[in-house]
């Protein structure tokens, strides 16, 4: 089963100045070392940037923060609305690739996170949040996220492609 795993806008002018207020540093933990899990077994790690507003003037700040590791191998994909399948070629790569199964990570769970994994479910992939990988600048929003969702944990990772 080939599978495919969704990091959604953790970017600088997302995130800048709430790394501690949304526990920053923890969520990128998990998502490096889930990174790094697809990637040992030659699975698409595929970082998603929000470009809505985005123009020559502030295109820096549009970039993916330092703390999240983006090697060479990764797939990079650019939107403008909240579902990551709309209007870009993310559908089309995952089928290309044989991918069904999807693991969504990022910011915002009530947002960008959500509508991305109800677009994947909508177009036939098997989709799940990762626990712990999620942000949002509102403190209840992640366990409303969690709650009639499939989340997985990072320590079940390593069996998804066996």
């Amino acid at each position: 089963m080939k599978s495919a795993f969704l990091i959604i806008d953790m970017q600088k002018n997302l995130l800048q100045d709430q790394e501690e207020v949304m526990n920053v540093e923890s969520a990128c933990e998990y998502i490096n070392h889930v990174a790094d899990l697809f990637r040992a077994k030659n699975h698409l790690v595929i970082h998603v940037q929000d470009m809505e507003g985005a123009n020559e003037d502030n295109s820096e700040s549009y970039s993916i923060i330092p703390e999240i590791n983006v090697l060479e191998q990764d797939l990079c994909i650019t939107k403008e609305h909240s579902n990551a399948f709309w209007d870009t070629k993310l559908e089309q790569i995952l089928h290309e690739n044989g991918v069904n199964l999807i693991v969504i990570a990022g910011f915002a769970a009530e947002h960008c996170v959500l509508f991305t994994y109800n677009g994947a479910n909508e177009r036939g992939f098997n989709a799940v949040i990762l626990q712990h990988g999620i942000l949002s600048t509102k403190s209840d929003v992640i366990t409303q996220t969690y709650r009639d969702r499939n989340i997985v944990s990072y320590k079940v990772i390593p069996y998804l492609s066996e």
